[in-house]
């Protein structure tokens, strides 16, 4: 039986790595993107504790000021450093938004090359169609010729 041969088969090959390829940097950039967000959650925790405290315990009877200055200091650390977690995320947002974009250009050829094997595959399918309808067609032209032909017409 005839085999279908996709001409394109190697291009189709590469074009879905590359798409593979772009998954891969997506997720690495997702995961930067998760470790930053969680670096900013456990620091938001960290000030929320340190402020719980600071009422509940530190604010009764006798006030330590050096105490309060040295939390006003922590306070402001944490508030640049959240600052700078939030640039690298903004910086690291561009860098995922990019990769989504690759991601689906990526895909958009790799699905043009699929329609096009689609496409060949069908006409193919149907040309071995017609060729064994005309085979077919033939048999059944020489077996009613056979059949209706006079005995001795095919010796003479």
């Amino acid at each position: 039986m005839a085999r279908f041969v996709f001409q394109l088969d190697g291009v189709l090959r590469h074009r879905t790595n590359l798409e593979h390829q772009c998954k891969r940097e997506l997720a690495l950039i997702q995961g930067q993107m998760s470790a930053l967000d969680a670096d900013l959650r456990a620091l938001d925790a960290s000030v929320r504790a340190s402020e719980a405290d600071l009422r509940t315990n530190r604010l009764l009877g006798r006030l330590d000021l050096a105490f309060l200055a040295a939390h006003r200091r922590y306070a402001v650390a944490m508030q640049r450093k959240a600052m700078d977690i939030a640039q690298k995320m903004a910086a690291v947002q561009v860098q995922l938004d990019r990769a989504k974009q690759n991601l689906a250009e990526a895909a958009k050829k790799r699905k043009i090359i699929e329609k096009l094997r689609e496409r060949q595959y069908a006409r193919w399918r149907e040309q071995l169609e017609r060729r064994d309808i005309a085979e077919m067609d033939d048999i059944g032209m020489q077996l009613g010729h056979d059949r209706f032909a006079p005995a001795g017409a095919g010796a003479a």
